[in-house]
């Protein structure tokens, strides 16, 4: 989700270098100024921080969807989130938007970013181990290199980009490759299922266009807001919630989702992009898969096998190669 809002800033913040804005409430005053710089330690402090943040999620879902219906997962993660940044909103002094088109947008990113997103992972992780979910996750970057592709006309797939897409597809063929021969038919498609919730999450960056000129704090809550919204009758459709009695470290991992995981990080990811920018944030995206595989070899006792970890080492090099600022360096000390 973090990247898809990363994505969105970016090109949000190159269209808006000569535009202004008439002050309104939760409306941008002036075009936001996105430094690029050198990495200090307080940056990368955080950019480590929002990673772990993001791949601690991992770990939560593994443990409540022991116990817990996905559905019902994504509906506590999302609503818990939503009642937090509402009144984070709301003590800075910013209004949340009255009109209608404004809402639909925020229903649509809301079911894109977080409904399908959230529970197409959430499902995928009751058949297959976090560390392996956070990996197919980090192929996002893969994802909307290639939407951008084809849904805009300012990015336009690079040699560089190119490459590191075929070596990002061909890490993922390592990943399935072994499940498709292997594994039993539920791990296969819930491997899809992560790839298919990180789609859809890619794709609302592009759809996030519909909502520029509002503060990205606004644009979080009322997306949240969305998501719960959908999410509800859902929960109540297709299970149980009232028949649901969670362990205490299930309410725990419930509770790390949507506080830790989801409002905590928001609120860290866009303090971050306001000082590092989205370029230099998109670190966070290789430091997850890593986060979340420690947390579940020590928390839940997962272990994972060579092709998992060969699958991460070629999408990591793809993502080294469509961020293309560590070849840059090498071309210029050469």
């Amino acid at each position: 989700m973090g990247f898809s809002f990363c994505r969105f800033y970016e090109e949000k913040n190159s269209m808006m270098k000569r535009t202004t804005f008439k002050k309104r409430p939760g409306v941008l005053a002036q075009p936001v100024s996105i430094p690029s710089h050198n990495m200090t330690l307080k940056d990368w402090g955080l950019v480590i921080l929002l990673s772990v943040l993001w791949g601690c999620s991992f770990f939560f879902v593994g443990v409540s969807v022991q116990e817990i219906p996905p559905l019902f997962i994504v509906l506590s993660r999302v609503g818990i989130a939503a009642v937090i940044l509402l009144l984070v909103v709301h003590l800075r002094g910013f209004e949340m938007p009255r009109s209608l088109k404004t809402w639909g947008a925020f229903l649509v990113m809301g079911a894109l970013n977080n409904v399908i997103a959230f529970g197409l992972i959430t499902w995928g992780q009751t058949q297959i181990e976090s560390g392996l979910a956070s990996i197919l996750n980090a192929t996002a970057p893969i994802f909307s290199v290639l939407l951008a592709h084809y849904v805009t006309r300012q990015e336009r797939i690079t040699p560089n980009k190119l490459a590191g897409i075929l070596i990002g597809w061909c890490g993922v063929a390592v990943l399935l490759g072994e499940s498709l021969l292997y594994a039993p038919g539920n791990q296969v498609v819930a491997q899809l299922a992560v790839l298919g919730g990180t789609f859809s999450y890619s794709y609302a960056a592009f759809y996030a266009k519909r909502l520029e000129g509002l503060r990205p704090i606004v644009i979080a809550a009322g997306t949240l807001c969305g998501s719960t919204i959908i999410m509800l009758p859902l929960v109540v459709i297709f299970e149980e919630p009232w028949a649901v009695a969670p362990s205490v470290e299930a309410i725990f991992s419930i509770g790390g989702l949507g506080i830790v995981c989801t409002a905590i990080a928001y609120t860290v990811y866009f303090r971050a992009l306001a000082t590092v920018g989205p370029t230099n944030l998109l670190l966070a995206t290789f430091l997850v898969p890593a986060n979340a595989i420690w947390l579940g070899a020590i928390g839940l006792g997962e272990s994972l096998a060579w092709n998992a970890f060969t699958g991460m080492v070629l999408i990591l090099s793809g993502l080294v190669l469509i961020d293309g600022r560590m070849l840059r360096r090498l071309q210029k000390n050469l």
